[in-house]
Formats: C-alpha cells, sequence, structure tokens
C-alpha cells in the first residue's frame, strides 16, 4: 500500500507552527501588547495612543521614517531594474550551476562583512580616493561624507551589491520554467529583436515567479540594522536603527515607544507590498498599451548594456570590499596615499585572539545548528510532498515566507520577553531557536525546485525493486540531490552567520559572534580588528559554498572512476 504521507505532512507541519509561526505570532503580541501601553513590568497598565503619540515627538522621527522609505525603494526599485537588464543581456551565457558559482562569492558574503568592507572601500581614505589622489591632487583625505551620508547612498550601494546577485538567481530559477527559446525564435521570425522580445514577452511571464522575492528585497531593504547602522545615515538613522536606539536605551520605560516604533515598521512594510501591487497594476496597463502599439525599435538596447555595466561596476566593487577586509587585517603600515599597505603582519589576528575564539565558537555552533536543524524540516517537508502526491498550497509559500517578509525588529524583542518568562532568553538555544525562523525560508526556496525536478521514474525503479519510502529517501532521493541540499546547506550558514538581531536579543547581549563583535567594532577607530572579524565572517561563509561545490564534484567523479573500471 503506498503510503499518502498525511502523517508526515502533519507532523511536519505541526513543528514548524510550534516551532516558527507560534513564536513569530506571539512576540508581535507582545511587542503589540507593550505598543499600546500594557507592560506593567515598567509600570505601564494601558494608555491607548499615548505611546504613539510620545513616538511621533521624538526629536528625528518623521525624518527617519521619510529615510527609511527613500532608501528601501530605491535598493529595491534599482536591484530589481538593474537585475533584469543585466539578464535580458546575458541570461543565454548564464546557466544553473555555472551561474551560482560565479554568484556565490557576493551571495556567500554575509551582509555585514559587505558592508564593513564598502565602508573600506568608499572612506575618504579609502581605495577610490587613494585611486584618484594622483588625478585630482590630494596631498590629504577628501573632506567627503561617503559613509553614513545623510541621503543614504552608501546604504544604497550596499543593499544593491547584496540583493542584485540574490535577484539574478531567482530570475534564473524562473527562466528555466518558462519556453525562453521558443518565444525568441517566434518573436525574432516577425522581426522584433531580442532586447525587445525580451522586455515585452520574456520579463512579464518572469514577474509573477519573482513577486515574492522582491518582497524579500523590499523587506529588508526597509528593515536592515546591521547595514543601517555601519552605512546609513547616523543621526537621524534608518528606522530599524530609530527603533533599536529606543530598545537599547537605559531607560525602560523607552520600551514602549520602541514597540511601537516596531509595529510601525511592520506597518511601512504593508504599505511598500501595497504600493508595490498598485505599481504592477499601472505597469501591467501601461505595458498593455505599449504591446499593442507595436513598434520593433531597438532603442531599449542600449539602456540594457548601460545597465549591465553598471552591474559589474557593482560588482567590481563588492569585489574591493571584500579584498579590503583582508588586507586591512594584515596591514601594519598603510600610509596616505599608497594602493597597498607598506608592511604587512599578523598582529593584528594575534591581537584579537584572545577574544575571537568564543565569538568564532558560537557562530559556528549556532550555525550548524540552525543549518541542521532547517534541512531537515526542509527535507521531510518535501518529501511528505512526494508522498502525498501533491503540490506546495498556496498557504504554504506564505507560511515559508513569512519571516523574511515581516521585519525582524517587529517581533524579536517581544519574543524575548516571552522567552524571558519561559526562562530560556539569553542561552545558546534560544538563539539558535531564533536563527532557524530565517534559516529554514532561506534553505526551503533553495532546495524546493530541484527536489521537485527530480525524475519520478528513479523513485518508481526503486519502488519496483523493492525499496520502501525511508530507503528509496536515503539511497536515491538524497544522493542524487546531494548539490542542492549542500548549496541549500551553504546558504543557510551564510544566513546564520550574518544575523545580528535575533542574537543581540535572544541572546541577551551574552552570546558573542563574528557579526556580533563586527557590528560593535565597525564605528570604532581600529579598522584592523574589525577586518578581522569581518573577514572571518566571509571565510566562513566561502567555505561552506567551497564545500557545497567540492564534494559533489569528489564524489561523482569517484562513481564516474569506478564505473569506468568496472566496464
Amino acid at each position: 500500500m503506498k503510503p499518502t504521507g498525511t502523517g508526515l505532512r502533519s507532523v511536519v507541519l505541526a513543528a514548524l507552527l510550534l516551532g516558527i509561526i507560534s513564536p513569530i505570532a506571539a512576540g508581535l503580541i507582545q511587542t503589540g501588547r507593550a505598543a499600546f501601553g500594557l507592560m506593567p513590568v515598567v509600570g505601564a497598565h494601558g494608555s491607548g495612543l499615548e505611546v504613539w503619540r510620545s513616538l511621533c515627538a521624538l526629536p528625528g522621527f518623521w525624518t527617519s521614517v521619510r529615510l527609511t522609505l527613500w532608501i528601501g525603494f530605491a535598493a529595491t526599485f534599482l536591484s530589481l531594474t538593474l537585475a533584469t537588464c543585466f539578464c535580458a543581456t546575458a541570461h543565454a551565457r548564464m546557466t544553473g550551476r555555472s551561474a551560482a558559482r560565479w554568484l556565490a562569492p557576493l551571495l556567500a558574503a554575509p551582509h555585514t562583512a559587505v558592508a564593513i568592507g564598502l565602508a573600506f572601500v568608499l572612506a575618504p581614505s579609502g581605495w577610490i580616493a587613494r585611486l584618484l589622489a594622483p588625478l585630482v591632487g590630494w596631498v590629504r583625505p577628501p573632506d567627503l561624507a561617503l559613509i553614513n551620508d545623510p541621503w543614504g547612498i552608501a546604504l544604497i550601494l550596499g543593499l544593491m551589491i547584496k540583493e542584485i546577485p540574490f535577484l539574478l538567481l531567482v530570475m534564473l530559477a524562473a527562466l528555466s520554467q518558462i519556453p525562453v527559446q521558443q518565444h525568441m525564435a517566434a518573436a525574432r521570425g516577425l522581426g522584433y529583436r531580442r532586447s525587445v522580445v525580451w522586455v515585452k514577452i520574456i520579463a512579464p511571464q518572469v514577474w509573477p515567479l519573482i513577486r515574492l522575492p522582491v518582497l524579500v528585497v523590499l523587506a529588508y531593504s526597509l528593515s536592515t540594522v546591521e547595514m543601517g547602522i555601519i552605512l546609513g545615515p547616523s543621526n537621524p538613522p534608518v528606522f530599524s536603527v530609530f527603533v533599536m536606539r529606543l530598545f537599547m536605551a537605559p531607560d525602560l520605560a523607552m520600551i514602549l515607544p520602541a514597540s511601537a516604533g516596531a509595529l510601525m515598521l511592520a506597518f511601512l512594510m504593508g504599505v511598500a507590498s501595497a504600493t508595490l501591487f498598485v505599481a504592477e497594476r499601472l505597469v501591467r496597463y501601461t505595458g498593455l498599451w505599449w504591446i499593442r502599439a507595436g513598434g520593433r525599435s531597438s532603442t531599449v538596447k542600449p539602456l540594457l548594456r548601460i545597465a549591465s555595466l553598471c552591474v559589474v561596476a557593482l560588482f567590481v566593487i563588492g569585489a574591493l570590499a571584500m579584498v579590503s577586509l583582508v588586507f586591512w587585517s594584515l596591514a601594519w603600515r598603510w600610509p596616505w596615499p599608497s594602493m597597498l599597505p607598506e608592511t604587512w603582519s599578523f598582529q593584528p589576528w594575534r591581537n584579537a585572539a584572545g577574544v575571537l575564539g568564543s565569538a568564532l565558537g558560537n557562530t559556528l555552533l549556532i550555525a550548524g545548528a540552525s543549518v541542521f536543524v532547517s534541512l531537515a524540516l526542509a527535507i521531510l517537508w518535501l518529501e511528505g510532498e512526494d508522498r502525498k502526491g501533491r503540490g506546495r498550497a498556496g498557504w504554504g509559500e506564505v507560511l515559508i515566507y513569512l519571516p523574511l517578509l515581516l521585519p525582524q525588529i517587529a517581533f524579536l524583542y517581544g519574543l524575548n520577553m516571552l522567552f524571558l518568562r519561559l526562562g530560556i532568553s539569553g542561552g545558546i538555544g534560544a538563539v539558535i531557536w531564533a536563527q532557524v525562523l530565517f534559516v529554514f525560508p532561506y534553505v526551503m526556496i533553495v532546495l524546493s525546485d530541484p527536489w521537485r525536478a527530480l525524475d519520478p521514474r528513479l523513485i518508481r525503479a526503486a519502488a519496483s525493486l523493492g525499496a520502501g519510502p525511508l530507503r528509496q529517501l536515503l539511497t536515491v532521493k538524497i544522493p542524487l540531490l546531494l548539490s542542492p541540499i549542500l548549496i541549500a546547506a551553504a546558504i543557510g550558514t551564510a544566513v546564520s552567520v550574518a544575523q545580528y538581531l535575533p542574537t543581540l536579543f535572544m541572546g541577551a547581549g551574552r552570546i558573542s559572534t563574528l557579526t556580533t563583535e563586527a557590528v560593535t567594532l565597525s564605528s570604532g577607530a581600529d579598522r584592523r580588528i574589525t577586518g578581522v572579524y569581518a573577514s572571518l565572517q566571509a571565510i566562513l561563509s566561502f567555505a561552506a559554498y567551497a564545500v557545497a561545490f567540492m564534494v559533489p564534484a569528489f564524489v561523482f567523479r569517484n562513481r564516474a572512476a569506478l564505473k569506468g573500471a568496472g566496464q
């Protein structure tokens, strides 16, 4: 009798509801109670909208909100536009595994490491200024506010460097579900140029498949804390940093307006999402009119090429940012305006070794545990779908994306209050639990498509040989999907290593990781020690990606050798 998988799906669904959805809901409820003045521990027993009035009256509140909306929309719009243009220009040369390999360095780099490296590159004494110094005649670093600028340009650049590779990877996955070559051949036969075909025919089909990932990018751009601290405006800061400062204020009464600000950030995300859907409708009507108007002009092509060059330039800046981390961690004397350090030394690494071990150990433990739990849940979820013989419902997609669509600060502090009542706050277990909330969605996103693309005839062949469901999973599915599983684990590791707020809140400030230390040190004067922590962050993520690509190649090479020897 063929197992239905109902029991397995029910167990996994219960685990997700109890372990992921319930904590998020509980966190939002706790935050909401404090936002409306109900927090007896600080003597607040309900004051209606007074908390919201005090929040709106805080200095810099409205400027901070405007900054957040500007930076969030600008970073998302530019990232989506440039990624689409680059994909339109180069998608024929970007396929699956090869694209994942060359996108891997920027995908693997934690947001914090990229932000710190970009700050090194864009600083008045950074590489760009050193490159321009002989041309412009600067004898000392220029007095230019390129980092923490009031318009948030540096933060927008940092977000674009991280989000464009993610959107490119998502678009490539979407293109694999569309008959691109057939559409292109038919339209070219009617006299349309390749660039026009892509914009008029391919892009409208790609959009529904990437809508949710774009919302994830928008949510992160609106709510980032660590990148906002390092690159964003300082006074007033972006709204997420504004709210975090209220939470960290020595006056406990500030928790109330901080909770109101956390809920307002979630509201801003809702408004931004609604704006995106309205813009989608407007673009749809405008696009239909444009398509009906005909036209085979190639005026789009130069714009696509310019946008593609911008993407390449951003990738180069991102690469320079990562290299600068290593250089600063090893530099001993680096005078202006030399492009390279005059003397090198491992002394910064030796100076940091005393406290580095604890942060590194915690990072490895938390990442390993959160990735293991997330992979187990994802594999059981997908296996349950297979046994049930049914794909994922719409509510399942929302369930997976929910932690990524909500601002972290909107529920993490409330969740920490709940964990305090349960007596589990401040420990490694609480941090791992909080990080699984964000690692699991990425693992599911990466693993879902390869799992569903597995040829069902292989499973039927195994069943005909007497293999049960468990044996099919262990001896057929997992070995064949070893590469996607390891890539999902690598992305999960990069996500875990980069988590700042979950570690800070759930660890109650007592659990140090490479990310928490790097963010703390980023505002200090010693670039060398900051470079050490940020470099080690990036090295861990790169190592995970290297394992994900090297292990399957080694395993499959050995199998091919054995097969050849047998013949």
